[in-house]
């Protein structure tokens, strides 16, 4: 894909991809406790990209959620959390 992420510095767990929307609050929330856990992590708030590649966005989320619904956290391509799970988020990155 070569759509423009941010990158968020922190440590490395692994290749973190976060896709959000920018008025979405478990968005946020996703995003400031990943910034806590001082997780590195790439992420594109969906709703403020090109109309073009919100498309190309949307069919790479539905590979991992195939609802494409927000906030989808993608790790190293194989493994997504769906949703804001503070749970599963502190096991997976602590």
């Amino acid at each position: 894909m070569s759509i423009k992420m941010n990158h968020i510095e922190g440590t490395n767990k692994g290749s973190i991809v976060l896709y959000a929307l920018s008025t979405c609050q478990w968005c946020m929330k996703t995003k400031e406790l990943l910034d806590r856990l001082n997780v590195e992590y790439s992420y594109i708030d969906v709703d403020l990209a090109d109309e073009k590649d919100q498309d190309e966005i949307v069919e790479e989320i539905k590979k991992y959620n195939p609802a494409c619904s927000f906030p989808t956290i993608v790790v190293d391509e194989n493994y997504s959390i769906i949703g804001f799970d503070e749970v599963k988020i502190r096991e997976r990155f602590k």
